[in-house]
């Protein structure tokens, strides 16, 4: 079969996966009581919305790049596991991060919120926006698991550490935000933990133990974490930097929220200025002022040759592996589009 069109129609395919699982389960619940319908439609709004499909075309790519069989149900399926394990994680961060925004439209607990307002409910509408929010986030987590649960025990191997990891990296997100901690290898393992290695490490080695090929483990890992630091790294500066037209959510909430980003501990260990800011962020022009010492200090541009730097050791990591040509030069490819993204 040609390699022509693989990729992407199992991409669909994984799609097609999702939307099917999460009509069938807005039509199950809705006929037990339409007060359903909105709290399925959580998951809904989030998995369909412009997303890149990033994890599940890197499990599908480590199962093609280990010559696993193209368009593979079991593979589609632990691609689709994966897309809605972000979307749990992404319902629980707006809701740990306050977020109003996410891919351009208001954030499930905002909107369950205002439903709350509108409606005269009882109780408090934040509250109440925030409950359903994370429920929604535990369903679409028991949607991936439902997915995930055939896959052979090495894979599920895989499966189950990445749930662990972006967990517990959740929770240090939150921890060392509240604290105040401005420790840069802290920040760089947490930004790895929580969102490099389950988006590119573990999604290329669930690939390629569906494909009876767990011996790969180690070169995806030397290609998925430098790649997937270089990925949260250009995430800080796209909310640091970025516009919100492009990136669908408000640009600089973390910055306004001075949460310790690898990018913020690493300037304020670096300049007394800035770390006399960090100390105090109420000001309101607080943010507008680190972003011009993120530059003028240097920050910045170290931050862009780290990343050109991680690019390197992805690349030299899979330049020799025993993976299926095709595959490697798209793994090659992708480098470049994920660490120099604008969204």
């Amino acid at each position: 079969m040609s390699d022509d069109g693989v990729l992407s129609r199992s991409l669909e395919a994984v799609q097609e996966r999702i939307d099917t699982v999460l009509t069938q389960e807005s039509a199950r619940w809705t006929d037990v009581d339409p007060r359903c319908a909105p709290f399925v439609d959580s998951v809904t709004a989030i998995t369909t919305a412009k997303g890149k499909l990033l994890r599940p075309r890197f499990c599908l790519l480590g199962h093609l790049a280990a010559g696993g069989e193209p368009e593979c149900d079991k593979a589609v399926d632990a691609a689709a596991a994966l897309e809605l394990l972000h979307t749990f994680a992404l319902l629980r961060d707006d809701v740990l991060d306050d977020s109003p925004l996410r891919r351009g439209a208001v954030t499930a607990h905002e909107r369950h919120a205002k439903e709350h307002r509108a409606r005269l409910l009882r109780g408090e509408p934040r509250r109440y926006g925030e409950g359903v929010a994370n429920l929604a986030a535990d369903l679409a987590h028991v949607y991936a698991d439902r997915l995930a649960h055939a896959l052979p025990a090495q894979a599920q191997a895989v499966w189950d550490e990445t749930r662990i990891e972006v967990t517990v990296g959740q929770y240090l997100d939150i921890a060392i935000a509240a604290g105040g901690v401005a420790d840069p290898e802290l920040s760089r393992w947490i930004a790895v933990c929580k969102s490099g290695r389950y988006t590119i490490q573990r999604p290329l080695q669930l690939g390629s133990a569906l494909a009876g090929r767990p011996d790969l483990a180690g070169v995806f890992e030397g290609y998925g974490l430098p790649l997937g630091e270089a990925f949260q790294l250009r995430d800080d500066l796209i909310d640091t930097f970025g516009d919100a037209e492009d990136t669908g959510k408000p640009a600089g909430l973390d910055l306004d929220r001075f949460k310790m980003s690898y990018l913020l501990s690493l300037a304020v260990r670096r300049d007394d200025r800035i770390r006399e800011l960090a100390a105090t962020p109420a000001a309101p022009d607080s943010a507008a002022r680190m972003r011009e010492l993120l530059v003028t200090t240097g920050v910045a541009d170290e931050v862009e040759r780290r990343i050109a730097d991680l690019v390197d050791q992805a690349r030299e990591a899979v330049a020799d592996a025993p993976l299926v040509p095709r595959w490697r030069t798209e793994l090659m490819e992708l480098t470049t589009r994920v660490a120099y993204r604008n969204r």
